[in-house]
């Protein structure tokens, strides 16, 4: 079997974490970075023994990838998404998808016109916790899925913002906490919950005076199931408390994750320090299995280095789904959810009313 070539573009932060997950896997061959600087580029293609582009277009002319990894700011997906389907490269996108709908529904239309697979990275889906949950949720054990709560008390410094200068900035970000940090769980929400219905919601900024952008936003939800659901997310709370998903059934039982314990980690700069955990199970029967899920919990994430694993996981399924022809299981659909999400906090903070999705 030949093995998939894959390129990458933007070799800022979380450059590393892609290229180290694709030197963990079988079968792959890592060929070519692209990016704006040169030098970035040329040190980037280096220290990984690929070839060193600041053209997408000659990159996608010339390198002969299979698979087109996207890791540049948000804002500037949609063009080198559009333009590799175009050229009938295979796209994978760093979360968000897009900062706005209009680039998401760009990329989505040229990857159906050229029949690509195209998906976006939410690799804590990946997370066992979090699988676990799904599948307690698919198997019936609480019931339709009835409330879904999902709770970000994380922290951001004045120095984070400084690190690049498109952060904090609404034309060159596309906003703060809801674009940038709460993508993750917000699919997981809406891959736990199903599709959202309706949303109302505020975004503040409380304590970031030197950005524009939100820190902080908070959010209800109606899903189509019945169901309902709550949103508070928060870059404010200093050093960083916890990050959490808890789905609430209609039997009664609950099953919850943990998915970040302090800030949650920055790409490039940081590692995860602690393993993601189970921390709420009251399945009928399975009440006094919370503390072997949580012991297991740690072994997975002593095994591995949790900053780029489940980063592989997730590759492996995308270019598995370009082997067999089929969705890869974060499709480019479900980046579009979480975007058309985040989109509708903010317009409901702007126009002080409830804004309907599915459209």
């Amino acid at each position: 079997m030949a093995p998939i070539r894959v390129a990458l573009v933007g070799c800022g932060k979380v450059a590393s974490i892609h290229a180290a997950a694709l030197r963990s896997l079988p079968d792959v061959e890592f060929v070519a970075v692209c990016d704006v600087s040169a030098d970035r580029a040329d040190a980037f293609a280096t220290r990984y023994g690929v070839r060193p582009f600041t053209d997408l277009g000659a990159m996608l002319r010339d390198a002969r990838q299979d698979v087109l990894i996207i890791g540049t700011p948000h804002p500037l997906h949609a063009e080198a998404a559009v333009q590799a389907a175009e050229a009938g490269v295979h796209v994978l996108v760093e979360k968000p998808l897009a900062a706005n709908l209009a680039d998401c529904d760009a990329m989505l239309a040229a990857a159906r016109k050229s029949g690509i697979t195209f998906g976006v990275i939410s690799q804590r889906r990946f997370y066992e916790p979090v699988q676990r949950m799904k599948r307690a949720i698919d198997e019936g054990k609480i019931g339709a899925p009835a409330l879904g709560v999902f709770i970000q008390y994380s922290w951001r410094d004045a120095a984070y913002y400084r690190s690049d200068p498109w952060r904090g900035k609404w034309d060159t970000e596309g906003g703060g906490v809801l674009v940038n940090q709460s993508p993750h769980q917000l699919d997981i929400l809406l891959w736990l919950m199903g599709p959202a219905l309706e949303v109302s919601g505020y975004w503040a900024n409380l304590n970031h005076p030197t950005v524009e952008v939100d820190d902080t936003a908070v959010a209800s939800v109606r899903f189509k199931n019945g169901g309902v659901g709550s949103i508070v997310t928060s870059l404010s709370q200093k050093p960083g408390i916890y990050t959490k998903v808890h789905i609430h059934g209609a039997s009664g039982a609950s099953v919850g994750v943990e998915t970040d314990r302090g800030a949650t980690f920055i790409a490039g700069v940081s590692q995860i320090a602690e393993p993601p955990l189970t921390d709420l199970w009251t399945v009928p029967g399975e009440e006094g299995e919370l503390a072997a899920f949580q012991a297991s919990d740690r072994a997975a994430f002593a095994r591995v280095n949790a900053t780029t694993h489940y980063h592989a996981l997730q590759i492996a399924d995308f270019l598995a789904a370009v082997r067999e022809n089929r969705p890869p299981l974060v499709t480019g659909e479900a980046g579009r959810a979480v975007v058309e999400l985040f989109s509708a906090i903010y317009q409901s903070s702007r126009e002080g009313r409830a804004i309907s999705l599915g459209g």
